[in-house]
């Protein structure tokens, strides 16, 4: 996630240079992580740049923001167009898009009411997360040590900084195990979702993921592969699943914004399937992208147009 620090970031209503858009050392997001925040991504279509999602992603920063009693100084509708804007101040045909909103300087102190809210917007040329040979060769993964939280100690389904702490812990140790990534149990043992992205299990034709209870983010790219499915006439099953069936199943991929639909060839050195992409995962991603290059209509709505 390299910067070339050369554009405009959003900042407080303002458009201000890129290595201008600091924060104060005491602000109290520095000290108690108290933020939430998006990740979006605009494509370079065939019929122009447009972002994917982009109303969907808007309302769970600002549903992120509620749950955290931020009050975000801006209507969605306003917000989303200093989206739109920071793209075309940025002349990016493509580019991943980083809104965030955090409690900023004023006290020191864990209630946090005090501290204002700010907002930034940053976007910036940004390729496959888990690298361009992941998405047809697929990935390396091993279950984490690291649990999801309870969902009676930190709320999952907001997309807060500080939950990405755990995110932190269970990436260093999948790296430092020869993994790609790693896999989360929630706090009952069962399959959760990635450090930064939810799990799809094929298991006889079937499609299964974990229920929003398995302490996991509602991905809004896990919506739209369950939507394809459906389309397809998959049977998806949410439900509880078990460490032990990511060792039998068919065919295992990741969703998420950054890591788009990548396929796992191997969980804990165990060959998932014939160790290559599946069909049902390739047919997914084909039709996936399909909508995401402007190749087939976008008969779901998903593309905002710069």
């Amino acid at each position: 996630m390299a910067f070339d620090e050369s554009g405009k970031i959003w900042f407080n209503g303002e458009f201000v240079d890129w290595k201008e858009a600091s924060v104060h050392a005491l602000s109290h997001v520095v000290h108690y992580g108290s933020s939430v925040f998006e990740g979006i991504r605009c494509y370079d279509t065939k019929k122009g740049s447009a972002v994917f999602r982009l109303p969907e992603h808007v309302q769970r920063l600002y549903n992120s923001a509620k749950i955290y009693r931020m009050g975000i100084p801006y209507t969605q509708e306003e917000f989303s167009k200093a989206i739109m804007d920071t793209i075309k101040i940025n002349d990016l045909k493509e580019c991943y898009i980083r809104p965030a909103i955090f409690r900023g300087y004023e006290e020191l102190g864990v209630y946090p009411l005090n501290c204002p809210v700010e907002c930034l917007i940053a976007v910036w040329a940004w390729g496959t997360y888990l690298g361009v040979e992941a998405i047809e060769q697929g990935v390396d993964v091993g279950v984490s040590t690291w649990r999801r939280m309870a969902p009676n100690t930190m709320p999952n389904m907001a997309k807060a900084g500080s939950n990405y702490m755990n995110s932190q812990l269970a990436k260093m140790e999948a790296v430092s195990h020869g993994y790609d990534e790693a896999i989360m149990l929630d706090y009952q043992g069962m399959v959760s979702e990635g450090s930064g992205e939810n799990i799809f299990i094929v298991n006889d034709g079937d499609l299964y993921t974990p229920p929003r209870a398995s302490s996991l983010l509602p991905g809004i790219t896990r919506d739209s592969v369950i939507t394809l499915a459906n389309q397809m006439d998959l049977t998806v099953k949410e439900e509880e699943i078990p460490r032990e069936m990511l060792y039998i199943a068919d065919e295992i991929f990741l969703t998420g914004t950054a890591a788009e639909i990548t396929p796992i060839r191997s969980v804990d050195r165990i060959t998932v399937g014939s160790g290559v992409r599946g069909d049902i995962t390739k047919k997914i991603q084909d039709d996936f992208f399909a909508i995401l290059n402007g190749e087939t209509g976008d008969t779901y709505n998903w593309l905002t147009f710069i």
